[in-house]
């Protein structure tokens, strides 16, 4: 097995927090396998890049030679996890719960190794633990502690009703990690009261508490809020090739690198390299293909990621989009208002009209949004219509 320090790198590579170092390191010196484990409640048919990220770092602990669980909540996913959010999450039906559950099993795969990934549902321990053994699980954890949770502090403080069976999701979060005798436990930084409850539980049914790792929330498409498809800035993993492909081309520069850390599974070496290469003069646009190759490659094969690049190449570098036009530097900002600064209309209405009718491009993805917001730090190119081009520094 790696040795400790290189596998310490890679664990923490992209996360957020580990909590708590020693005791990690403590277990790795062990050198078995570790059992580390990841929740996913199957409240939507498809997975996003989002998603991606805590399946990413599972795939590095597997790497590792470490033991991966995989963890589909669909008991939990019939409660409904208001995490991060102001108001409850709807409860999913056993059977939404079932078909939604088949479809994250075919998705994972395309990332983890199927022969070295243990699939685990929580149903099959809480549909037998019962109302008294629910009741004596409730036992262990107080109101006040509840409403340490952020969620429901700002929630009670403004009035805002809070369900009695919300408090059960962490606490039943929490047992997850009891039964499958957790080592290690992955998730979003909006997880980190129910990953603690975790620990919490296990120190009182006898076990080694386990190490926390938190990942960061990946943004969206916009740059600024969390990958969602309610937001309409996701980038889903099922989705065409050609759409992943243009997607990823859309983000800004900056996100370039986030994306890469977070989703690539190029080395920390090989993309500080591919830093240092834009700081010298390369174009990041090439950069950015790069990304999107690997990506589509992994969700639909190497072939459908050279059919995806053709298509790029087709359609922006072999007269798709003139050499000569207009160059400008303005102001991020809503589409229609960029669209109307650099002269392609004569006014947002006319904008939003074009936008309605499928008229205006970005890199040559046709956009669908109108409140779309364009992210300083990144060059693009806005098409109207057939003819009308500008390439647009945006700061």
């Amino acid at each position: 097995m790696i040795d400790v320090e290189s596998q310490l790198a890679l664990i923490k590579r992209g996360a957020e927090e580990l909590l708590v170092e020693a005791e990690l390191v403590e277990k790795l010196k062990t050198g078995r396998p570790l059992r580390v484990k990841a929740g996913f409640d199957p409240t939507a048919p498809d997975l996003h890049l989002g998603h991606t990220v805590l399946i990413n770092k599972l795939r590095h602990f597997q790497e590792l030679g470490h033991h991966v669980m995989f963890l589909i909540g669909d008991f939990t996913g019939m409660i409904g996890d208001p995490t991060g959010k102001n108001a409850t999450r709807p409860p999913l039906s056993r059977e939404q719960i079932k078909q939604n559950a088949l479809t994250y099993q075919d998705q994972v795969f395309k990332i983890l190794d199927p022969e070295k990934t243990e699939i685990c549902f929580n149903s099959t321990w809480f549909d037998s633990l019962g109302a008294a053994g629910m009741i004596r699980l409730a036992a262990q954890h107080t109101v006040a502690r509840m409403l340490e949770r952020d969620d429901f502090a700002k929630r009670y403080a403004a009035n805002q009703p809070i369900a009695i069976h919300e408090f059960l999701y962490p606490l039943c979060q929490g047992y997850d990690s009891v039964a499958m005798q957790a080592d290690v436990e992955l998730g979003g930084t909006d997880q980190k009261f129910n990953l603690l409850v975790g620990r919490e539980l296990q120190k009182h049914y006898g076990q080694t508490p386990q190490c926390i790792l938190t990942m960061p929330l990946l943004e969206g498409l916009d740059g600024v809020n969390k990958m969602s498809k309610s937001l309409g800035n996701y980038i889903g993993i099922a989705e065409p090739p050609r759409e992943i492909f243009g997607k990823l081309m859309s983000i800004s520069d900056e996100l370039m690198w986030r994306y890469y850390e977070l989703l690539s599974f190029r080395s920390s070496n090989e993309i500080a390299q591919l830093k240092r290469d834009v700081a010298e003069g390369a174009n990041p646009r090439d950069i950015k293909i790069s990304l999107a190759q690997e990506l589509v490659a992994r969700f639909h094969g190497q072939d459908a990621a050279r059919a995806a690049l053709e298509d790029f190449l087709a359609r922006f570098q072999r007269g798709a989009i003139p050499d000569d036009m207009p160059e400008l530097s303005l102001p991020a900002g809503p589409v229609a208002q960029v669209l109307k600064q650099a002269g392609l209309v004569a006014s947002t209405s006319e904008a939003l009209r074009l936008i309605d009718g499928g008229g205006v491009r970005i890199d040559g993805v046709k956009i669908e949004d109108r409140a779309l917001q364009l992210q300083a730090g990144s060059t693009i190119v806005l098409q109207v219509g057939k003819r009308k081009f500008a390439r647009i520094t945006l700061y």
